[in-house]
C-alpha cells in the first residue's frame, strides 16, 4: 500500500509538473515552451503592460517602453525607449527573461539574437485582444478563471453595460473615430471600431479600408459623420482640417475631444476596453442628433 501510495504520488507529480510547462505561439507564428512563469519582464507596448498588471503579475515587470503608464506604479519603472525604437542597450542592462513587444516593433531579431526570448503580440481587433490577454495568462501561469476569463467577462460585461445606457437616438448613429493625426482612423474591423458596434453606432470607415487605414481628409467630409471621435494625442483639432469646417458635426460642435489620459485608455487594446466604452457611450449620448 506504502509503494502504491509512492507511485501515486510520483505519478500525480508528474501530472502537476507537466501542467506547469505551457507552449504558446506569438502573433508571427513563433512557439514557446515556458517550463516556468517568467519572472523579468520587459514590456515594450502600453497594452501588453496594461495586461501583465490586470493579471495581477505588476511585480513582474523590471522595465517598459516610454509610453507605458498605467497603472501608476510602472511609472517607477526604468524606461527603454519606444516599441519602435527600443534601447537595446538599456534592456540588455536590466537582464529580462521575457521581452514583449509588438509584431511591427524594432530591434527585435537583435534582442534574440542575444539569446533573449521575446514574444510579440500586436491585438488590432477584439478577437486579438481577448486572445492575447489568454496568451499573457498562461505565461505567467495566472490560472484562466483567476486571471483571463475573469478580465475579459468584466470587459464584456462592461461594453453590455454601455450599450443598455445609451438612448435609443443613438442607434445608427454614424461616426467617425480619429485615432492619430494623419488622419488615421479607426475602421469597422478595429477593436474600437467593434465596441461602436455593439454601442449600436454605425462607422463611416467600412471593414474594407482595414483597422486603422490612413484617410484623405476629403473622405470623412463626404462620408459627413453624424459624431466625430478625437483625441487631443492628434494634436490638434478636426476643425484644422481642410473643408471639415463646412461638416455639420463640426459646425454643431458634436465632437468629441478626448484628453490624453482618455486617448490612451482609447486606443489601447488591453484591460482598459470597458471604461473605453463608457467613454464612447457618454460621448455618443452626449453628441447624438
Amino acid at each position: 500500500m506504502v509503494r502504491r501510495a509512492a507511485l501515486a504520488a510520483l505519478i500525480l507529480d508528474g501530472f502537476v509538473a507537466s501542467a506547469h510547462a505551457v507552449q504558446i505561439i506569438d502573433d508571427r507564428g513563433k512557439t514557446f515552451d515556458f517550463k516556468t512563469a517568467p519572472q523579468r519582464i520587459v514590456s515594450l507596448l502600453p497594452s501588453l503592460t496594461e495586461s501583465v498588471c490586470a493579471l495581477q503579475q505588476c511585480h513582474r515587470i523590471v522595465g517598459t517602453d516610454r509610453y507605458s503608464n498605467w497603472p501608476a506604479s510602472v511609472n517607477q519603472l526604468p524606461k527603454v525607449g519606444g516599441g519602435i525604437d527600443p534601447n537595446i542597450e538599456a534592456v540588455v542592462a536590466l537582464q529580462p527573461d521575457l521581452v514583449l513587444m509588438s509584431t511591427s516593433g524594432r530591434g527585435r531579431d537583435r534582442l534574440e539574437a542575444l539569446g533573449f526570448t521575446v514574444v510579440a503580440m500586436e491585438p488590432r481587433q477584439l478577437a486579438d485582444a481577448e486572445r492575447v490577454l489568454n496568451t499573457v495568462g498562461a505565461i505567467l501561469h495566472v490560472p484562466p478563471e483567476q486571471g483571463a476569463q475573469r478580465t475579459w467577462r468584466e470587459i464584456d460585461a462592461a461594453v453590455e453595460a454601455a450599450r443598455q445606457s445609451l438612448p435609443a437616438r443613438v442607434k445608427g448613429v454614424r461616426v467617425y473615430f480619429e485615432v492619430s493625426r494623419g488622419p488615421y482612423a479607426a475602421g469597422e474591423k478595429s477593436f474600437m471600431g467593434e465596441i461602436l458596434t455593439r454601442l449600436s453606432a454605425r462607422n463611416v470607415v467600412p471593414a474594407s479600408l482595414g483597422p486603422f487605414p490612413r484617410l484623405n481628409p476629403e473622405f470623412i467630409v463626404r462620408a459627413n459623420p453624424d459624431v466625430i471621435m478625437i483625441g487631443n494625442r492628434s494634436m490638434q483639432e478636426a476643425e484644422t482640417y481642410p473643408g471639415w469646417g463646412a461638416m455639420r458635426a463640426v459646425r454643431e460642435k458634436r465632437v468629441c475631444s478626448f484628453d490624453a489620459a482618455e486617448s490612451d485608455v482609447l486606443v489601447r487594446p488591453g484591460p482598459r476596453m470597458a471604461e473605453a466604452a463608457r467613454l464612447m457611450a457618454r460621448c455618443l449620448a452626449d453628441k447624438a442628433p
